[in-house]
This record gives C-alpha cells, structure tokens and sequence, in this order.
C-alpha cells in the first residue's frame, strides 16, 4: 500500500500504522480515509497530501 505525504508539514500517512490520533485502524488505505480526514500533525486536509515515489 501506498504512503502519502503533507506537502504542508511532512507528515507521512502509513497505511500499515493507520491513524489512531483519529480512529482510523491498521490496514486502511489512503484512498479509504474519509474526506473529513485531516493531517494529524498541521490539520491540512486530505487532499494535500501527494503519494510517495517508492
């Protein structure tokens, strides 16, 4: 699975670690965030994020 980056502060989404500052369980992929979702770290919203080249 893909892994996305905050182009505002760095902050990389691992599908492998979720994001349980907001609910969101292991395993789910970026695609599947809700669009509410929000960058845990400088609360940009979801579709600043861009996939990383790996």
């Amino acid at each position: 699975m893909k892994r996305y980056k905050c182009s505002v502060c760095g902050y990389v989404y691992d599908p492998k670690s979720g994001d349980p500052s907001q609910g969101v369980a292991e395993g789910t992929p970026f695609k599947e965030l809700p669009e509410s979702w929000k960058c845990p770290i400088c609360k940009a919203p979801k579709t600043i994020f861009n996939p990383l080249e790996e």
